[in-house]
C-alpha cells in the first residue's frame, strides 16, 4: 500500500487551539477532510476539480490567528469544502491554489481556457475592438 505524502496537514481550531476531531490534509492531488473520534468519515476532493477558492477572516477568527478557506468543486458528493479555523490560512490558500494550477496542468485542463483566451482576442482584432481612436 502506498502511503500518501501530504504538502500540509492541520485540524480545526477552538479558540486557536487544535483540540476537534476534524482534521484536513492536501497532498499533491487531493484535499482531505477526516472527521470522527470513534466513528470516522473521510472525504477527499480531487484537486483538479477544483473551481474557486476563497477565505474569509471574522474577527474572532482575527483574534485566534485562524480563518476559514472556501474550496468550491466540481466533486458530486462535496462542492463546497470549508476548511475551518486553521493557522496561517493566507498561506494555506496559495498552497492550495498552488497545487490546483499544477495538477489541472498536468491533466491539460488549461487549454479550454487558453483557446477561449485566443478566440476572444482574434474576434477583437476582426471587430476592431482594440484599436486606439
Amino acid at each position: 500500500m502506498d502511503t500518501i505524502e501530504y504538502l500540509w496537514k492541520d485540524r480545526k481550531r477552538i479558540l486557536g487551539m487544535p483540540i476537534s476531531f476534524t482534521r484536513y490534509s492536501l497532498s499533491e492531488d487531493r484535499i482531505f477532510l477526516e472527521t470522527g473520534l470513534l466513528s470516522m468519515n473521510l472525504e477527499e476532493i480531487l484537486l483538479y476539480r477544483v473551481r474557486d477558492i476563497s477565505l474569509r477572516i471574522t474577527l474572532g477568527q482575527r483574534i485566534f490567528r485562524v480563518g476559514t478557506i472556501l474550496v468550491q468543486s466540481s466533486d458530486k458528493t462535496m462542492p463546497v469544502l470549508e476548511i475551518k479555523n486553521v493557522k496561517n490560512p493566507r498561506e494555506v490558500k496559495e498552497l492550495i491554489h498552488q497545487q490546483v494550477e499544477e495538477m489541472k496542468i498536468k491533466r491539460r485542463m488549461r487549454v479550454g481556457e487558453i483557446l477561449d483566451n485566443d478566440a476572444e482576442a482574434h474576434t477583437e482584432d476582426y471587430f476592431g475592438l482594440d484599436e486606439e481612436e
